[in-house]
């Protein structure tokens, strides 16, 4: 069992799971090995080209998904705004505002509902979805976090959660619905749809799927933010542990199907100009360019840096106190709505949808100011140049409780679809007074910080973004006024404010700054905002951890980290290893095997032999310990053996001066001892136990050294190829020999994948309890292992780049003296084992 543990006292009350790691360990039953060894090259080259049309596949779903998402996004949002909207004007004149609002609340309580009943549907469709792909591509499995039922409930929860009016974002949930789309349509099968079955066993393996995980989670970010090399580099660095070359093609490639799926679409349907590629993601930060009217007008000069370092430093500031009042908030609900009936969970959104639209309404007709529309060509910092603006931005004021030619500051932000706010922030001078920006900033701020985490999807992207494009021009605002740089560009320090608020929130560096780069279509922004996200990064970090590193310590998650810290190095494997081994042996009983099935959680086990002094006696006693004996004589590797082998091959080579050699070796050569050098190495000189069979239990009255007795490795065995091999009776009997026992292919051994049968589920009273399972042609017989003095760095950096499971520890003789799996390695574990190694000193 993996428990996550957290090095805060407080948080020990809190409730824990336990979390299946993948299995990211090649076996022999790999389905590389077998698939291309039975194929010839153009097979081979056939087989990959499956693969990247698999990807393109991927890629060309997650789009359409966002499209989905995007069209039914605006066409509810659109719909409740224009009856809001007609309603305020009529209630203007004749004082009925209290109606106004009961429409409004009518609209966005009925939204919310929706989006809570599909997230009690699927409980892992709530929130933005990033914290758990981000384990799944770390490694952990989560229950149902891949599943078609998710997707369905975050795609559809997530658009009623945008028009019902809640701060939240439908980028990030785009992420989950492109893992799970990369997850699902390779495998062509679903648990929702077990009816629809296709013959289709390749990529059945939790390596293939993390892959097309990896390229659908990297679509996703491409499909939200128009960044297809932002999406790879997202997926490189929030997630996966183990990448290579070949991966990185492969996500690149998928990104760039789901960004021209969407653009295409989107562009066809909003300009019906088909194929012209106008509208890259589901956000678009327009273009950044100064009015050609204002020769002093420059995007950011060497003076500005100056700024935004201290920009970074605030968001870095914001970002943490958000964080630490959505960290408070996720305890308290962890405690106490969590635990209680569902129906509480949705009694929480509504409650926080009711607030939001009433803050909404009351702030946008009390604290709003009507502010002058100019149709001058110039534009100063209290007038709105129309001549200046798009159609779409024009389209956006609102003129709520506002005479003629003026509009509504504080309503232009919040009665508007928050792409839009935020184009109205990066993009016009002069609208929005310093008041109105504070309190807006103000407003958004605890808002969304209340609102993530509640049991409905929702993304945060979009609400930092617009939470720090208010902080941005606030800025830029406040320079003008009060220190007179007129020079400055407001759009950039909106951009500016965004990216310091968002990296403070999520402490992204690389993948954010491409995405942002990306979106704004400007490279000249590189510098400014690569400096700006690391400061507030490093400004963060000094205080606590990104949102999404804080909700998977709160899960118990064991996530690991991409390094261990340099005082680790004191620690070896031996420090933190598990020594109390639960194990088979390469023939074992059915009873056994069922026994150790129902009373362990352990997802593999060492395949060992035990080591005694009076083998021959045991051999001549029981046959099931004479096959086991026998196996291990067979797998022993000697100096003197090889060499043997060698030399009958170099005597069948036709050169004769080869001949002649191995001649000359063999007659020099000493004959063979009776008994193997390396056996007399390995015997132990104790008691052997004859009343102790491999078919029997640990016993809670064995010495220690009964128990921990000497084991030769030679492989490990996972959970679910035990199990299969009950399920489909893969066994022998002891009268027979093992080569009468069936054989399973790999496509056999993966059939269920990846819901293998449970043991407790089996009915095995057609099997006989005294049959044999020959283990060792379905084991690994090479996995990795390390010596008991490894350095834990070295320890660790193994695990997490070649994506193990299990790590087994063997000891210069062959023996396994202990396991090492991911909860061994997580901070929390390393630092107790830490501690202890400083008190023994």
């Amino acid at each position: 069992t993996i428990l996550g543990e957290t090095h805060e006292e407080e948080d020990e009350i809190l409730p824990r799971k336990d979390y299946e790691s993948l299995d990211y360990d090649r076996c022999i039953n790999d389905p590389y090995l077998e698939i291309l060894e039975s194929m010839d090259n153009k097979k081979a080259q056939r087989y990959e080209a499956v693969k990247w049309m698999l990807v393109f596949a991927v890629g060309v779903c997650t789009g359409l998904v966002g499209l989905f998402v995007d069209f039914f996004v605006r066409l509810f949002t659109q719909l409740k705004f224009r009856v809001v909207q007609s309603s305020v004007e009529e209630c203007t004149e004749k004082g009925c505002l209290a109606l106004s609002l009961l429409e409004l609340l009518g609209f966005n309580l009925t939204f919310v509902f929706l989006a809570s009943l599909l997230v009690l549907i699927q409980p892992v469709a709530a929130g933005s979805g990033i914290p758990e792909i981000k384990c799944y591509l770390n490694g952990v499995k989560i229950p149902g976090v891949v599943r078609l039922r998710t997707v369905v409930c975050k795609a559809m929860g997530v658009l009623f959660s945008v028009a019902g009016g809640l701060f939240v974002g439908k980028e990030g949930p785009m992420i989950h619905s492109g893992a799970v789309v990369g997850a699902g349509l390779p495998q062509f099968q679903s648990i929702s749809l077990r009816k629809i079955q296709f013959n289709f066993p390749y990529f059945r393996s939790d390596r293939d799927k993390r892959d097309f995980v990896s390229a659908g989670a990297a679509a996703g970010v491409a499909a939200a933010f128009g960044a297809p090399i932002g999406g790879t580099l997202f997926s490189l660095e929030e997630g996966s542990s183990f990448w290579n070359q070949g991966l990185t093609w492969k996500v690149l490639f998928c990104s760039m199907a789901a960004t021209f799926t969407l653009n295409f679409f989107r562009s066809g349907i909003q300009f019906g100009s088909w194929g012209s590629f106008q509208l890259p993601g589901l956000l678009n930060f327009g273009e950044f360019k100064c009015s050609e009217s204002d020769k002093k007008c420059h995007l950011w000069t060497a003076v500005d840096l100056g700024f935004f370092i201290l920009m970074g430093v605030v968001g870095g500031l914001l970002g943490a106190t958000f964080n630490c009042l959505n960290k408070r908030l996720a305890k308290y609900r962890m405690r106490n709505v969590h635990p209680k009936p569902k129906l509480v969970r949705v009694l929480e959104s509504l409650l926080v949808s009711l607030t939001t639209t009433v803050v909404v309404f009351v702030a946008s007709m009390v604290l709003g100011e009507c502010r002058q529309m100019s149709s001058s060509g110039n534009s100063g910092n209290d007038t709105l140049s129309l001549q200046d603006i798009s159609e779409d931005v024009n389209s956006s004021i609102k003129t709520f409780f506002c005479p003629n030619e003026t509009y509504n500051d504080m309503a232009t932000l919040f009665f508007n679809p928050q792409e839009s706010a935020i184009l109205q922030l990066f993009h016009q001078d002069g609208t929005f007074s310093p008041v109105t920006l504070s309190l807006f900033f103000l407003l958004y701020f605890l808002l969304s910080c209340w609102t993530y985490g509640i049991s409905v999807p929702s993304g945060l992207f979009v609400p930092s973004l617009l939470c720090g494009a208010a902080f941005g021009r606030l800025v830029a605002n406040l320079l003008k006024s009060y220190i007179g740089l007129d020079h400055i560009y407001s759009g950039t320090f909106a951009l500016i404010g965004a990216a310091a608020f968002l990296g403070g929130v999520v402490r992204m560096t690389i993948s954010l700054t491409v995405i942002l780069i990306e979106s704004t279509n400007e490279i000249t922004y590189g510098l400014p905002i690569m400096i700006t996200l690391m400061v507030a990064k490093w400004t963060g970090d000094f205080f606590n951890k990104g949102i999404y590193d804080i909700h998977v310590n709160l899960r118990g998650v064991p996530l690991l980290e991409w390094e261990t810290g340099v005082e680790m190095d004191k620690l070896r494997a031996s420090d933190i290893m598990e020594p109390n081994l639960t194990y088979v042996y390469p023939h074992t009983r059915i009873q056994s095997l069922v026994s150790i099935l129902r009373t362990t959680v352990h997802h593999a086990f060492p395949v060992v032999t035990e080591n005694r002094g009076n083998e021959r006696e045991f051999m001549k006693g029981n046959q099931l310990i004479s096959n086991n004996i026998k196996f291990k004589k067979s797998s022993i590797l000697t100096r003197a053996g090889e060499q043997r082998k060698r030399s009958q091959s170099m005597k069948s080579y036709p050169s004769s001066e080869l001949r002649n050699m191995c001649d000359e070796h063999i007659a020099t050569e000493e004959p063979p001892e009776k008994e193997d050098l390396l056996q007399q190495m390995l015997e132990r000189r104790y008691t052997p136990y004859p009343n102790l069979y491999p078919d029997q239990s640990p016993s809670e009255e064995w010495t220690m050294e009964e128990r921990f007795r000497p084991l030769t490795f030679h492989g490990l065995i996972l959970r679910s190829q035990l199990v299969t091999l009950l399920d489909r009776g893969v066994c022998y009997s002891e009268s027979q020999s093992s080569a009468s026992q069936p054989r399973l292919s790999h496509a056999e051994m993966s059939e269920d994948y990846p819901r293998y049968p449970d043991i407790h589920d089996l009915d095995l009273t057609l099997l006989n309890p005294r049959m044999i399972v020959d283990v060792t042609p379905y084991m690994n017989p090479s996995p990795f292992t390390v010596s008991p003095n490894t350095h834990v760095s070295q320890v660790f950096n193994l695990f997490r780049t070649m994506g193990l499971r299990h790590l087994p520890v063997v000891n210069a003789v062959g023996e396994v003296v202990g396991i090492i799996t991911r909860h061994n390695l997580t901070h929390e574990f390393l630092q107790a084992r830490l501690r202890q190694h400083y008190q023994t000193i």
